[in-house]
Formats: C-alpha cells, sequence, structure tokens
C-alpha cells in the first residue's frame, strides 16, 4: 500500500471520529502477495457509531475488490466477531484511533490471523 493512501484512510478516519469509516480495497494478487492500488468509496454506505455497513447487494461484481478497511475508534486493533461474520475479498485492514500512523493499523485473513503489511 502507498503511504498516501494509508494517509488518507486515517484522515477520513479522523474526521469522522467517533463513527467508522469504510473503504473497499482494489488491488491484484501476485502469489502471496496483495498489492493495494485504490480506494473505493461503497455506494450508499452508513458510518454510525461501533459500525459501518456497506449495502453487498449495490455492489458491482468486482473481481479487482481485495477487501475492505475500516475504523475503530475504540483504539482496539483486533477484528470483532461481526468484522469477522462479515468478511469481503482477502484481506481485512484496520485502522485504530487515534489514527495517527501505520502503527494504528492492522491487516488479517478471514480467520483473524494477522498479516504482515508494508508501507510504500
Amino acid at each position: 500500500m502507498r503511504k498516501e493512501m494509508l494517509e488518507a484512510i486515517l484522515c477520513q478516519a479522523r474526521r469522522l471520529h467517533p463513527r467508522e469509516t469504510i473503504f473497499l480495497l482494489r488491488g491484484k494478487m501476485h502469489g502471496s502477495i496483495i498489492e493495494i492500488s485504490e480506494l473505493v468509496v461503497p455506494p450508499l454506505v452508513t458510518y454510525g457509531y461501533g459500525f459501518a455497513n456497506i449495502p453487498t447487494y449495490l455492489l458491482p461484481m468486482d473481481f479487482s475488490i481485495v477487501g475492505t478497511v475500516h475504523s475503530h475508534p475504540s483504539g482496539n486493533l483486533s477484528p470483532s466477531p461481526a468484522d469477522l461474520n462479515n468478511f469481503l475479498g482477502r484481506i481485512l485492514m484496520i485502522v485504530a484511533y487515534p489514527y495517527k500512523n501505520s502503527e494504528y493499523a492492522a491487516v488479517y485473513n478471514c480467520k483473524g490471523e494477522k498479516l504482515t503489511f508494508k508501507i510504500v
């Protein structure tokens, strides 16, 4: 993921705090490496207190979506059961309050296992 993309995610999370924010992540698979190339704002998303909701039935069939990123205003970087039960794509990225830098971001697979991510 590019540094500017992470900064955009963190900026949006700070702007909406204490509500959650959410984006779709567009990218490509290169073996076991996922390269994130774009943030996509989902249509008619709800930014709530303790949740963010994407009406998935409105999403077009887009195989370039590799996952989602959303904020945790509580500061907890771990995925909740709801996060794992509503998993979309191959990865889930969470950014946590106070949304300062990459130390407040983590990436997980669908099993909730933390993955390594790199900012370039």
